[in-house]
């Protein structure tokens, strides 16, 4: 049986990757607007991505016999100076992700709760992945500056992730 405490933070954490999944929608969405469809198809990804995390995270605490309880999800902003910014953004939001399962996993450490930690352990290696994927791109971006050419060619590449699994 789940704590109730760490139920209560695992249910925060859904939360998180909801908001993380509305945020990275946005930036899709946005990045439509600019006519950047490559960008626009990596965000949406990756708003797919964290919508799969949150289910991992329901079905973890609904298997340990806990209870799922949503909340509201905040309204993610709707627009940014630049690509940069954007990902810049997104870069920024993984680091405070990766904080989150830090603390989880501290949390689950505290309540001598193996199984969660044990569980939390997949999320802390698919955050580096997270954090290296868009620093790698808000430094492609850097690089870039202003030149048009590149930023297509970075947009035609960026076109190409598809969902996995």
């Amino acid at each position: 049986m789940l704590a109730k405490k760490i139920q209560d933070v695992l249910n925060k954490q859904i939360n998180e990757e909801m908001y993380s999944s509305y945020l990275y929608l946005q930036m899709s969405a946005w990045f439509t607007s600019i006519n950047l469809p490559g960008f626009a198809q990596w965000m949406r990804v990756q708003s797919q991505e964290e919508t799969l995390h949150a289910m991992k995270l329901f079905d973890y605490i609904l298997s340990r016999g806990g209870k799922v309880l949503l909340s509201q999800i905040k309204t993610p902003p709707a627009e940014w100076k630049s690509p940069l910014g954007a990902f810049q953004a997104a870069y920024k939001h993984e680091k405070h992700i990766t904080g989150c399962f830090d603390k989880l996993t501290a949390q689950a450490e505290q309540a001598k709760d193996n199984a969660t930690k044990i569980f939390l352990q997949w999320f802390i290696n698919e955050q580096v992945e997270e954090e290296a994927s868009t620093d790698e791109i808000v430094q492609k971006l850097k690089l870039i500056k202003d030149s048009l050419n590149a930023l297509f060619m970075l947009d035609n590449v960026l076109g190409q992730r598809s969902q996995q699994g």
